[in-house]
C-alpha cells in the first residue's frame, strides 16, 4: 500500500489560526448583536413625544431629596411621581411611563403591580370608573385594571 506525502486535504485538516477565528465570531457575533438591540430598544421614546421624560427612582431631583425623606425607597419614589403626573396628565401616557421606569430599572418590576393598581384607583377618583377604565392596558399584568375595579367597588 502505498501513503502520500501530501498534505491533508480539507476534510481532514483542523484549520489554522484563522479558522478559529472565525469560529469564535460565528458563535460571539450574534450574541453581541443580540445584547446590543436588545439594550437599543430600550432606549427608543415609544411614546412618540419629543420630551424624553422617562420617569425612574434616579431621576429625584436634589431640592426633592431634600424635601423628602432620604431614605425612601426607589419604588415609593415613582409611585409618587406618577401620581403628581396623573393629575395633569392622562393614565395612559402615566402607564406608559411606569413601563418605561421598569425597563430602565428592572428592580422596580416586583413593584410594578402595586404602583399600577395604585395608579388605577387615583384614575377612578380623577375621571370616573368608565374613563379610567378605557385606559386599562396589560402594563404590570393588567394591575391597573384591578385597581380601577376595586375602587369602583
Amino acid at each position: 500500500m502505498k501513503h502520500s506525502t501530501n498534505p491533508q486535504t480539507r476534510r481532514g485538516h483542523r484549520g489554522g489560526p484563522a479558522r478559529r477565528i472565525g469560529r469564535t465570531l460565528a458563535l460571539v457575533l450574534p450574541v453581541v448583536l443580540v445584547l446590543s438591540g436588545t439594550l437599543a430598544v430600550t432606549r427608543v421614546n415609544w411614546t412618540g413625544s419629543s420630551s424624553s421624560s422617562v420617569l425612574a427612582a434616579s431621576d429625584v431631583s436634589p431640592a426633592e431629596v431634600s424635601s423628602r425623606s432620604v431614605s425612601r425607597a426607589p419604588q415609593d419614589v415613582l409611585r409618587d411621581q406618577l401620581m403628581d403626573e396623573l393629575q395633569e396628565k392622562s393614565p395612559g401616557v402615566v402607564l406608559t411611563h411606569l413601563q418605561q421606569a421598569v425597563n430602565g430599572h428592572p428592580s422596580l418590576a416586583r413593584h410594578c403591580s402595586s404602583i399600577a393598581r395604585a395608579l388605577g384607583k387615583a384614575a377612578v377618583r380623577i375621571y370616573g370608573a368608565p374613563r379610567a377604565q378605557s385606559y386599562a392596558r396589560p402594563v404590570c399584568d393588567t394591575a391597573f385594571a384591578s385597581g380601577v375595579l376595586a375602587a369602583h367597588t
